[in-house]
């Protein structure tokens, strides 16, 4: 499924706009780094986590758009590390629960 689509149907908030013609297969919802690094690398990450470290995890195991959750904001660091290596990151007002839960669910649709 297209990144745009999801973005479209859950109401995420762009915050470091790059192609969202990527295509979403596989997601993952965690707060530790060192999970997610072992985790075998997926398409989408959500997390409370927005610090620069995020995006250094999400171009070593090949994510492509990062969710940030409960209505927290990236820091302007993140932003630009984030377009440099063109990791789109999104967020919303919603918990990690709920976004985990609509996003998977379109996945299987």
């Amino acid at each position: 499924m297209l990144l745009e689509k999801i973005i479209e149907n859950i109401d995420l908030e762009i915050i470091s706009e790059d192609n969202q013609d990527k295509e979403i297969k596989t997601g993952y919802t965690s707060d530790l780094l060192s999970e997610v690094m072992s985790s075998g690398g997926s398409d989408l990450w959500i997390t409370v986590q927005s610090h620069s470290n995020i995006v250094a995890v999400a171009t070593i195991i090949g994510v492509k758009a990062i969710v940030l959750v409960n209505g927290r904001d990236y820091s302007q660091d993140t932003i630009e590390k984030a377009k440099e290596e063109g990791i789109c990151l999104l967020k919303s007002k919603q918990n990690a629960f709920d976004i985990t839960g609509k996003i998977y669910a379109m996945l299987q649709g």
